[in-house]
């Protein structure tokens, strides 16, 4: 006995929670309590084991709680078996309490030395029915009632012996799943047993029981849904024939009195449930089909997720020759599931639908469907199985450890790849069957509070400070099963054309080209030769390749063109080799690795400013959001002015700008940046151009000329799209030129160096090289292309108050003086304002006027053969319709409402909403119509490479640009059905308000 001076002390060491209910158990249990404490130190729960032990020794008898305690204090073996049973489970706890003489089957000598034949069970648990083991198609001779519980008492029985073994003996997981898979399927018998014996006309029909998911693979939980499928057969009765209806009466009759004597609550509790929705057609489909009905099924409607789930059907229970039938029917349907068309994304969306059906309460302590969970580490292994099995027949193994030892074997995956996560998985099923047998409960989350963690804790062996040791553990494991299970997918494409040294199983090229085809890559031969040529060799480069490319080909395939990824990263990989830092940023910034390769496989543009500066992959480890303007021009003049003329100068200037285009371009692919932000970027990029390039170029000009100091101020005036912000990849720079000669200047010298400026400006930011060109266009100045390039302040201000046109004021709305000399473009805004904000508004004549202009470029600008209902510039509530409404509302009302003098459309779209000028709802439509085809519009150009203005009919670029959108895969149709509806309506508004 405990001294109640000093056990408390010692039962707190000794991980007891309530030491003063455990003193006064202890004393219950009288001589005995002293040498079993000890051992109650050492099981998941002290106090509940010493709970159970008071339960159980007060339910027996008085002579055998006698023979009970002695048998504790004499075979340390069997002491601890029953003990840690009492403490892991409160189940089996209770279990006990109800059959007390089950304690015995604990004190078996041979129960930790030798696993229970599979037959032996299912002999057991058919004579706790009543029938004959001995019987092919035994038949229960208990009542139902009586056969239920007799049933679920050998049940339990049969499980407290394995669950004693588990805890007390350490049986490896695989050994604890399997034998619980051949007491499922014994039990299957069993119940099958009793169904005959209710079942009228049971012998009418040879009825086989699949195993399906984990009882199929031998890899069962202690308490899970069995998932089967059944299949039958009329009896073979030559003299008393069976028709096909009576026999599916029959085994429909026989397959739900099987699923109800598992799964019916009786005074014995349930064993567990039997899932049949995996067969065809699930819940809808019948509950049993014959041979050729599976095989018509299989052959025509089968989806990719059930071949997958066949990998592990085997023959469980019932007429197992036809179970066998059954297995040998769907093999070559399973092995050649990879060959489907779209298997890889159907898989993929699999994968993303159970995560996302995760309630969110559970998601971070999801054991089995969360990230870093089971269900990783088996979808990958089944995947690899899928795909390399069809040729090795070694890979074929339904259970995931034995399956992902055979692929760790085989070379299909890495050696130490192969044991971490052998042991993550091991460690997680473990601690899913701890969860599970605490109350003998279906459930794959993990407990968070604090008297459950410690339980958990401790019975993984953590025994001091099991709680934080428990979690660590536990996140652990789970970081290495998402980081394997991102590169797993991948392996094997590297032992076929990495040329590995060593004892490695390597895929024959043609199986690697179908592995290829599988994931996507439309041209796998190709595919083929990008990897041989980036990991050939002995050379570090291609060991840093062999690391990378498993990710790398994943990230690829995930993106709408894996093709283009993979040979883009070949093109930039040759370029940047050598380089010291590329290869190791690639491998130790996965971030950059990351972008790169969903860059590569989206988008042309990215691309190609990738292939001309490959360089440019370091910024892609960085913010991706515009820079502002100043450091901008600040970093160009920098470089610029280091030239020894215009010409390399404004090279160095140009490529600062691609740079920067690439970091817009990549922060829009990769989802970071707004329809608006790009906009505003690449505006502020083009006003750092042309201001670098001014100066640069002016500065060239005056040194050529031998001129002390510039003649002349200049300004570039900022028009179109370029005035409002509101540039897209592919837009030109349009513009107009002003200068103001300083005083005293010669009028002819001033204007002959601003035109020299102006042109030698244009004709450098233009020419063809290794950056894209940014066309200035000057056509929107006064008389066009007839009239003078550049004009005086002072020109500009005699033809605007002469000469103007109703389409010029309306060109001016978006007019902004931003590069050149800050008193002259102020005095140019101070110019134009009166013209573009008239007083009064223009008149009934002037919209009558743009009205008509509106109509022509509708009539004659639309493209020959163009669909006016995709074209995004000019097609039925696409941007011109929404521009154009605008600036007549600008045009009307902005002499009286301030903020229209704003050169951005959607500013000035916010301001005639609150002015009462566009209802809310009309407002809010154009606003919505103008981002999504702006959003498309740049988009198309990231995917194509060049400018467009229809929405892509191609599939794979239609996928593309929906990509970049942010719509998941598959969703293409909704990006084109969200464009149509928003145009719809904006057409509506601008009918309207426009041509009211």
């Amino acid at each position: 006995m405990v001294r109640p001076s000093s056990g408390k002390a010692t039962l707190l060491r000794l991980g007891f929670v309530d030491p003063e209910s455990a003193q006064a158990s202890l004393t219950r249990l009288g001589p005995a309590a002293e040498p079993i404490l000890a051992m109650l130190g050492l099981v998941a729960d002290p106090d509940l084991a010493l709970t159970g032990l008071v339960r159980l020794v007060g339910s027996a008898g008085e002579a055998e709680a006698g023979e009970l305690l002695d048998a504790l204090v004499d075979d340390e073996g069997s002491a601890m078996r029953l003990l840690g049973v009492l403490g892991a489970s409160e189940a089996l706890g209770h279990h006990l309490a109800r059959h007390p003489e089950h304690w015995r089957e604990l004190t078996d000598p041979t129960l930790g030395s030798s696993r229970p034949a599979a037959y032996a069970m299912r002999e057991s648990l058919l004579r706790a029915v009543g029938a004959d083991p001995a019987d092919e198609v035994a038949v229960a001779t208990l009542a139902r009632p009586e056969a239920l519980d007799a049933l679920r008492v050998e049940y339990r029985r049969i499980l407290l012996r394995l669950a004693a073994r588990d805890i007390a003996h350490d049986l490896p997981v695989t050994d604890v799943a399997a034998e619980l898979s051949d007491l499922a399927v014994g039990t299957l018998d069993a119940a099958l047993a009793v169904a005959r014996s209710v079942v009228p006309n049971a012998s009418a029909v040879r009825l086989a029981v699949l195993a399906m998911g984990k009882t199929g693979g031998h890899e069962l939980n202690y308490v899970s849904d069995v998932d089967v499928i059944f299949v039958h057969e009329p009896a073979d009765r030559p003299d008393d024939p069976v028709d096909d209806q009576t026999a599916l009466r029959a085994a429909t009759q026989l397959a739900g009195q099987l699923i109800a004597v598992c799964g019916d609550l009786t005074a014995e509790g349930r064993i567990w449930a039997v899932d049949a929705n995996l067969r065809p057609e699930g819940k809808a489909g019948p509950l049993s089909r014959t041979l050729a009905a599976m095989g018509g099924y299989y052959e025509r409607w089968a989806s990719t997720w059930e071949f997958q789930a066949l990998l592990k059907a085997r023959p469980a229970a019932g007429d197992l020759s036809l179970g066998s039938a059954f297995v040998e029917l769907v093999q070559p349907y399973i092995w050649h599931a990879a060959e489907r068309e779209g298997f890889v994304e159907d898989t993929q969306a699999m994968r993303r639908r159970v995560v996302a059906h995760i309630p969110a309460k559970d998601a971070d302590r999801e054991l089995k469907l969360g990230e870093g969970g089971l269900r990783d580490v088996e979808f990958a292994v089944q995947l690899l199985q899928l795909v390399h099995g069809r040729a090795d027949d070694r890979l074929r193994s339904p259970a995931t450890l034995p399956a992902l030892r055979a692929l760790t074997e085989g070379g299909y995956v890495g050696r130490e790849d192969g044991e971490t996560l052998h042991a993550a998985y091991s460690f997680l099923r473990t601690l899913e069957h701890r969860i599970q047998l605490q109350r003998l409960q279906r459930t794959h989350v993990v407990p968070d509070d604090e008297a459950s963690l410690r339980r958990l804790g401790r019975g993984m062996g953590f025994l001091k400070e099991p709680v934080p040791a428990l979690l660590a553990e536990w996140q652990r494991q789970r970081r290495e099963v998402r980081r394997l299970h991102e590169k797993l997918f991948y392996r094997p494409l590297l032992s076929a054309v990495a040329r590995i040294p060593g004892e490695v199983a390597r895929l024959s090229p043609e199986a690697a080209q179908r592995r290829l085809a599988a994931l996507g890559y439309e041209d796998p031969a190709a595919a083929l030769r990008h990897l041989e040529a980036l990991t050939q060799g002995v050379r570090r480069a291609a060991d840093i390749q062999r690391a990378l490319l498993p990710a790398m080909l994943q990230w690829f395939a995930e993106g709408p063109d894996p093709d283009a990824g993979l040979f883009g990263f070949r093109r930039i990989s040759e370029a940047l080799g050598t380089t010291h830092w590329y290869l190791r940023t690639l491998r130790d910034e996965g971030m950059v690795a990351e972008r790169l390769a969903r860059l590569l496989s989206t988008s042309r543009y990215a691309t190609a400013l990738l292939e001309r500066e490959p360089e440019g992959v370091r910024i892609l480890g960085g913010d991706l959001q515009p820079r502002a303007t100043e450091p901008v021009v600040e970093e160009m003049l920098s470089t610029g002015r280091r030239r020894d003329d215009a010409e390399p100068g404004v090279r160095a200037i140009r490529a600062v700008r691609r740079r920067e285009l690439l970091r817009i371009a990549a922060g829009d692919v990769l989802g970071l940046t707004d329809v608006r932000a790009v906009s505003e970027g690449l505006s502020r990029l083009t006003d750092a151009t042309l201001e670098a390039t001014l100066q640069v170029v002016g500065e060239a000009v005056r040194t050529e000329r031998d001129l002390t100091e510039a003649p002349t101020a200049l300004a570039i005036v900022a028009m179109g799209r370029y005035g409002g912000f509101e540039l897209s990849y592919a837009s030109d720079a349009d513009v107009l030129f002003v200068h103001r000669p300083v005083e005293g200047a010669d009028q002819q010298v001033a204007a002959s160096y601003a035109l020299a400026v102006a042109t030698e400006l244009r004709r450098l930011l233009g020419l063809a090289g290794p950056d894209p060109a940014l066309e200035v266009d000057a056509d929107l100045r006064p008389e066009g292309r007839s009239g003078p390039l550049v004009r005086t302040l002072d020109a500009y201000a005699a033809y605007y108050g002469k000469w103007h046109s109703v389409w010029e004021k309306q060109a001016l709305l978006r007019a902004d003086a931003v590069v050149g000399d800050p008193d002259l473009r102020a005095a140019f805004t101070a110019l134009i304002d009166p013209v573009r904000y008239p007083a009064g508004g223009v008149g009934d004549d002037e919209v009558h006027e743009i009205r008509r202009i509106k109509g022509r470029v509708d009539a004659e600008r639309l493209p020959r053969g163009a669909d006016p209902a995709t074209h995004l510039k000019l097609g039925r509530g696409g941007l011109a319709d929404i521009e154009w409404t605008v600036q007549l509302l600008q045009l009307r009302h902005a002499h009286e409402v301030e903020g229209l003098r704003t050169t951005s459309t959607l500013d000035a779209l916010a301001a005639a909403r609150s002015a009462g000028l566009v209802g809310q709802r009309d407002g809010a439509l154009l606003d919505e119509a103008w981002r999504i085809v702006s959003r498309i519009r740049n988009a198309v150009t990231l995917v194509r490479g060049r400018a467009s203005d229809q929405l892509p009919q191609a599939a794979r670029e239609r996928r593309a640009v929906a990509s970049i959108l942010g719509y998941p895969p598959g969703s293409s149709d909704e990006l084109v059905n969200d464009y149509l509806r928003a145009t719809r309506l904006a057409h509506g508004v601008v009918d309207t308000v426009f041509w009211q």
